[in-house]
């Protein structure tokens, strides 16, 4: 039977998110010929026992489930694409771990790519655990003007305030979250690009696909329940490795404007971005050694 969509499902440490995020693609796994890739990143809290359980059919009933195990923890980009060489899908769903399947999310999503061949990438209305729509879900690429007015406290031009979140539109960025493409795109443009570790790596691919000519859709139709940054709440980490986790977001901003944006603007816009960077690299250091 031919695969139609490859789930790609990136695991930190989030055993019982996880667990859930599978039941409902079980729940829902009749809505489109699929397959699912867990990719664990060394997880040491029993995720691997447990997507076993799933494979063996004790928790309930993948056909097509596969694990791949890293040996280390690689980071969101590179752990991801490990699965490039495995997938058999037409379409590839990134997918995180903390996140729960709505019906007719998965037929919907599938189906707008299908029908609509100038789409590149579909995203989904994303639900917090409260109710609240999660802003990621739909953002503009990181400007130079963009990013002053979202530092600045103005951030509805950043997170499409100005877009009615019920309606479906074309967009700039997909959440990594729910990031649904073609394979043939991400062959073409390269995958997530791994200078990222986390953060940055959803902005970047979505960059790429758009600069290749594609449209970045956010279908309000679909709908998931998002935890949100559920790796990241189980790390238990000294002031060293707590440094790395929390610099990420701050050092992704600068590789991706130095890498996509630099040569677009003259130089002394350069170096007002750069400082600005640094700066902000600054006080979040030091708001992690105060722990504040």
């Amino acid at each position: 039977m031919e695969v139609k969509l490859s789930i790609v499902i990136l695991s930190y440490n989030t055993k019982e998110l996880l667990k859930e995020c599978l039941e409902s693609i079980v729940k829902y796994s009749g809505e489109v010929t699929l397959e699912v890739i867990v990719v664990d990143n060394h997880s040491t809290d029993g995720s691997v026992e447990m997507v076993l359980e799933f494979k063996k059919g004790n928790l309930g009933k993948i056909n097509n489930l596969r694990l791949i195990k890293s040996e280390k923890n690689l980071g969101f980009a590179k752990g991801n694409n490990l699965a490039r060489e495995v997938v058999l899908g037409k379409q590839v769903l990134f997918l995180n771990s903390d996140t729960k399947l709505h019906e007719n999310t998965l037929k919907e999503t599938v189906s707008y790519l299908d029908n609509h061949p100038d789409c590149g990438v579909v995203t989904c209305k994303m639900v917090l655990p409260s109710g609240e729509l999660d802003k990621d879900a739909r953002r503009r690429f990181p400007t130079p003007l963009v990013s002053v007015f979202r530092f600045s406290g103005f951030t509805g031009r950043y997170w499409y305030s100005d877009m009615n979140p019920n309606e479906t539109a074309e967009i700039e960025v997909a959440q990594g979250a729910f990031f649904l493409t073609r394979k043939e795109i991400l062959d073409n443009v390269g995958w997530f690009s791994e200078e990222y570790f986390l953060d940055g790596e959803d902005i970047d691919l979505s960059f790429k696909i758009h600069e290749a000519g594609w449209k970045i859709v956010y279908d309000a139709k679909a709908v998931i329940t998002h935890v949100k940054k559920a790796s990241k709440k189980n790390l238990n980490l000294g002031l060293k490795e707590r440094l790395k986790y929390k610099m990420t977001g701050i050092s992704s901003m600068e590789i991706f404007y130095r890498k996509h944006l630099w040569r677009r603007y003259p130089i002394f816009v350069n170096l007002i971005v750069i400082i600005g960077i640094k700066i902000l690299k600054l006080i979040r250091m030091i708001k992690v050694v105060l722990n504040i």
